[in-house]
């Protein structure tokens, strides 16, 4: 059994060296991944924001359509002569809103679809820069 000195000298500097080196070098690598997941995730909660917003634009804008449609649609029903006027101005506004509305999901559709395939992206990202290392 050595004792004292003669384990250091067993055990030297110059035998643990390189392994610090490499356990150096395995850090870094965890930081840069660590810092690339961090900018991934940055970007995208802010396209997520962004796109979020953009919806809420786009149903703001609806709403307001369809409210000055549905004022529009009464104030002609008050200015009607007969009943049969009546039922041609309810008759066009109900087709005007259906085809509007239709209209409007098809919009948030592909905007609800583009939020999904931007919040998808870097977990898309990861897997395939996983699969190139292997």
């Amino acid at each position: 059994m050595l004792r004292g000195g003669a384990a250091r000298r067993k055990w030297g500097t110059g035998q643990i060296k390189p392994g610090v080196k490499v356990m150096i070098n395995a850090f870094q690598d965890v930081q840069k991944i660590s810092q690339g997941n961090l900018n991934s995730a940055i970007r995208m909660w802010d396209e997520v924001g962004r796109n979020w917003q953009a919806i809420a634009i786009e149903m703001g804008a609806y709403s307001k359509r369809s409210f000055e449609d549905g004022a529009e649609a009464v104030q002609k029903l008050l200015g009607a002569k007969s009943l049969e006027q009546a039922f041609e101005i309810q008759s066009n506004y109900a087709r005007r809103a259906y085809q509007h509305c239709l209209q409007e999901l098809s919009t948030l559709g592909g905007m609800y679809t583009g939020l999904a395939k931007q919040a998808i992206k870097p977990f898309d990202d990861a897997v395939e820069s996983s699969s190139r290392r292997q």
